[in-house]
């Protein structure tokens, strides 16, 4: 479901935010029958950036629920970019490819359902076990970590009464999750740089602990 319109709180500022650091918003996916309901928004291809951007807006409407950890953001929206060919285009939730819109919306749900927090180097699985995200891919989770393909000015958005940081989800295989929690998220996030891949989600992409790679 497609709106031109948002809804206030911060949103509009999360908006002019995107525009100005990324370029104009094409549509806006908007999701149904939620209490709490999460817009995605997606800024097209263009010259400039050969790549499609999406970023949430509303997840920051309420505080996370950080505890005592002082490296968690207490408000977040969350982004996934796709190659400039991922068929966005009339793209309706039942469609295949409409995944990183419905993994945006659950993510950023997370921890309001659980009173926690997502932090910078957090996993979340596609349940457990692992399932994938899609019948094209093996990806069946993410990694959360600031995006390589925004500029830094993109990361953080301070408005009259909130600071938000943006956050990249960076989807994972289950074996790079499993390696993750043996090694920590430093050794997967570095991993993952050596071998050039960002956080343009590609279905098909290497994965990090083939022997090939010298991690076994």
């Amino acid at each position: 479901m497609t709106s031109d319109v948002l809804p206030q709180g911060s949103r509009p500022q999360i908006r002019a935010h995107i525009e100005r650091e990324l370029g104009p918003v094409g549509q806006i996916f908007r999701e149904e029958n939620a209490a709490m309901p999460i817009d995605v928004l997606h800024v097209p291809s263009s010259v400039e950036r050969p790549l499609h951007t999406l970023v949430t807006a509303g997840m920051s409407d309420v505080q996370m629920n950080t505890g005592d950890a002082s490296d968690a953001p207490r408000y977040l929206e969350l982004m996934v970019s796709l190659p400039r060919n991922w068929p966005l285009k009339d793209i309706r939730p039942a469609d295949p490819a409409y995944w990183p819109i419905r993994l945006l919306m659950s993510l950023a749900h997370l921890p309001h359902d659980r009173g926690s927090a997502l932090r910078w180097g957090d996993i979340v699985p596609n349940g457990e076990p692992p399932q994938p995200y899609a019948p094209d891919t093996k990806l069946c989770g993410v990694i959360l970590a600031p995006s390589l393909l925004v500029p830094k000015e993109f990361y953080m958005l301070d408005t009259a009464d909130r600071h938000i940081e943006f956050f990249a989800a960076i989807p994972l295989y289950a074996e790079e999750l499993a390696l993750q929690r043996e090694r920590g998220m430093k050794h997967v996030l570095t991993s993952l740089i050596d071998h050039r891949i960002n956080d343009l989600i590609d279905v098909k992409r290497r994965n990090i602990t083939r022997k090939r790679f010298g991690f076994f």
